[in-house]
């Protein structure tokens, strides 16, 4: 047996060789399948033999056998080169854009009204990309982001949050949904001012788009002494409860289909120009290595969204 050479670690040629060899027990036939010389092919075995201090063939006049050392240790090269193939296949997967996995996170405010264009934009032109979506309130997505969590971001902007870049997508106003029997029911030029005295029904602490609300009543003039005291965790509860008689709310546009068809006790009004809205985009970690290919995503996105009652960020 070879004495051991500490410090020697094999090479994938010798691996490589050693594996023809083992495959074939010939050193002409192995040496023709992997390209490589018969001398190269036996100065590599041997050259692998010494790296691990073990006799890996058997060598006669006739034939090559393996040792009982060369037939375990087969089986481990053949396991090495395969995990070497997986990972070169894997770097030249993620070399092609719009491929391998997509972690996208989305606001429970937007993701029932855009995820369906998101879906059909990944099926007709990424097909070979792997989305995988999280449904989560703004700071738990921002978390996810920078923590490698997340990859890319849709959900209700500005952010203002250090080391995050902002692809808007658009813009959409907002919308007062209301009784079918309140006095603005079916109004379209709602002044801003209208809000400082409604019963209104917001979501509750975490969402955005109760902050963005509040905000607009705020700049509406409304005082603390019209507090907000019912609240809900999805839309689809707070149209429910405007629609029992409890307030008016305000929902996105994009959300107005989805939200009242299915209650013929709800009627909408819009408001005067220029009406209050808010800005949805996508967002990543500024100087991600696949900034190119999101940025990209995101111009297919604004323009797969045209049909949708929005009008493009500028």
């Amino acid at each position: 047996m070879r004495g051991t050479a500490r410090g020697k670690q094999p090479t994938l040629a010798q691996l490589r060789a050693f594996a023809a060899v083992a495959e074939h027990l010939h050193f002409r036939d192995a040496a023709a399948a992997i390209g490589m010389s018969q001398p190269a092919l036996s100065g590599a075995v041997s050259a692998l033999e010494d790296a691990l201090g073990v006799q890996l063939l058997e060598r006669t006049t006739r034939k090559v056998l393996l040792s009982s050392a060369g037939e375990r240790l087969a089986v481990r090269a053949k396991a090495v080169l395969d995990a070497v193939g997986h990972l070169v296949e894997e770097a030249e997967a993620v070399r092609a854009p719009f491929t391998g996995v997509l972690r996208l996170g989305v606001i429970p405010t937007v993701a029932p009204y855009l995820l369906p264009t998101v879906l059909w934009l990944i099926h007709e032109r990424y097909p070979d990309l792997d989305l995988q979506v999280h449904e989560e309130q703004t700071a738990s997505l921002l978390e996810g982001l920078s923590g490698g969590r997340l990859d890319l971001l849709l959900l209700a902007v500005p952010l203002g949050v250090p080391g995050v870049t902002e692809l808007p997508l658009f813009d959409e106003d907002f919308v007062l949904v209301a009784p079918r029997d309140h006095w603005l029911a079916g109004r379209s030029d709602i002044p801003r001012e209208a809000l400082r005295e409604l019963d209104l029904l917001l979501l509750d602490e975490g969402h955005c788009l109760r902050d963005q609300a509040l905000d607009i009543c705020r700049e509406a003039g409304r005082t603390d002494g019209a507090a907000v005291t019912t609240t809900a965790a999805g839309l689809s509860t707070l149209v429910q409860l405007v629609a029992g008689g409890l307030g008016v709310t305000l929902l996105p546009r994009t959300a107005l289909r989805v939200e009242t068809s299915r209650n013929d006790h709800l009627a909408t009004g819009y408001f005067a120009d220029p009406a209050p809205s808010r800005r949805v985009a996508l967002a990543m970690r500024t100087g991600a290595a696949r900034q190119e290919e999101f940025t990209a995503f995101a111009d297919a996105l604004r323009e797969a969204m045209r049909p949708l009652p929005v009008w493009p960020a500028e």
